[in-house]
């Protein structure tokens, strides 16, 4: 069976990766760029993608460049704490949590790409816009996906929630747990940060633009620090300086929070073949909850495991529902929601928040997340292997 990965992102390597795995021989991954340089800032593995990139055997590579992150924790725009969780091995999952620089894991699955399934398993500089000759296309290239346009030509551009997020990374002292996760804010404006290698801080910064935003779908523009830091001037806590963070950054990105709504199907058969979608291409969603490069990944070995068992539509069928479910569960802000309830019933900060959101409540929130996104731990850790 010849395959065709359009797109070498997280979700294509992977996808080429598990097919690779399943037996299939014959694949072949196309990029558009004419390099794959590791580029963009920090995300987030959630442990069912980390399970599923330890059962491929790239356990101690990624531990090798990611930081386990220990702790998630929510606050308001004061700085006063509205809900904490364990996260990773500390909450009892068999796998931990990883954030890592994008590039350097994307650079981690192409050179294991190449070592497994050969130097020419990757060609660059290849733009694949539609089917040709393999038995299947696996559309991977992101959110404008060419692949995806030609099965939806009407679609039209990622629509946008008038957000826009800034991106970079900072020297910092550790916060914290020093593995500590957080996000800051009110349901409108935020601030998220955590580690991705000693000393070096993931912060995310978010707020309401006026007017429409430019290139939607494009990670890599660049933003002024200056502007940025003014919208974040009296963010300073005990345990963080949100300004100074900011301004000790070489430079960071602008990106209008968009996404895709849910298609009705994925899998097209086109000539003597067939296509699909993987990943943002299949299901982009916002930025919430830390599922995009999570999710790709997952993709990728249940397409695996469809095609070993001779049934693309299994693929589908798998995970067309739960992406579909999860791309709307972020609409709602998923758990970040906690953020937003805060702020509506003590815009002006509180001392005691179980007098605000009781714990029942902030707990089930968490725990409905995790499920819709499919990390419970205990059903994770006792579902069978792709």
């Amino acid at each position: 069976m010849r395959i065709v990965i359009a797109g070498a992102g997280i979700g294509g390597l992977s996808a080429a990766l598990s097919l690779h795995a399943a037996g299939f021989t014959d694949v072949t991954v196309h990029e558009a760029a004419r390099a794959i340089e590791p580029l963009g800032v920090g995300i987030n593995l959630l442990p069912h993608a980390v399970r599923e990139l330890t059962e491929l055997g790239l356990a101690g590579r990624l531990a090798a460049i990611g930081v386990a992150t220990a702790e998630l924790a929510y606050f308001n725009r004061y700085g006063t704490p509205i809900w904490s969780e364990p996260r990773g091995l500390d909450a009892g999952y068999a796998w931990p949590q990883y954030s890592v620089h994008r590039g350097r894991l994307q650079l981690l699955l192409l050179e294991a790409v190449l070592e497994r399934l050969g130097p020419g398993s990757v060609v660059t500089g290849s733009r694949i816009t539609g089917p040709g000759d393999e038995d299947l296309l696996v559309g991977a290239d992101g959110i404008n996906s060419d692949v995806r346009r030609r099965l939806y030509p009407d679609e039209g551009p990622p629509p946008w929630n008038g957000l826009v997020l800034w991106r970079g990374t900072s020297h910092g002292e550790p916060y914290l747990t020093g593995r500590s996760m957080i996000m800051a804010g009110d349901g409108t404006q935020k601030f998220v940060a955590y580690p991705i290698a000693p000393g070096l801080i993931n912060w995310i910064a978010e707020k309401p633009l006026d007017g429409e935003p430019p290139e939607r779908g494009n990670w890599n523009r660049p933003a002024d620090l200056a502007e940025i830091g003014r919208h974040f001037a009296d963010w300073r806590f005990d345990w963080l300086d949100v300004p100074a963070l900011i301004a000790g950054a070489e430079k960071a990105y602008e990106y209008p929070m968009v996404d895709r709504d849910p298609l009705p199907r994925w899998t097209f058969g086109l000539g003597e073949g067939k296509v699909t979608l993987l990943g943002d291409a299949a299901h982009a969603m916002y930025p919430i909850g830390s599922n995009g490069a999570s999710q790709a990944i997952i993709d990728a070995r249940v397409l695996a495991h469809a095609l070993a068992r001779d049934d693309l539509d299994f693929y589908e069928a798998e995970r067309r529902p739960a992406t579909t479910a999860l791309q709307l569960s972020n609409r709602k802000m998923g758990p970040e929601v906690v953020m937003k309830l805060a702020h509506e019933r003590a815009p002006h900060g509180f001392d005691d928040v179980e007098q605000v959101i009781p714990y029942e409540e902030r707990a089930e929130i968490a725990a409905s997340y995790k499920r819709t996104a499919g990390f419970d731990p205990a059903s994770l850790n006792a579902r069978p292997s792709w």
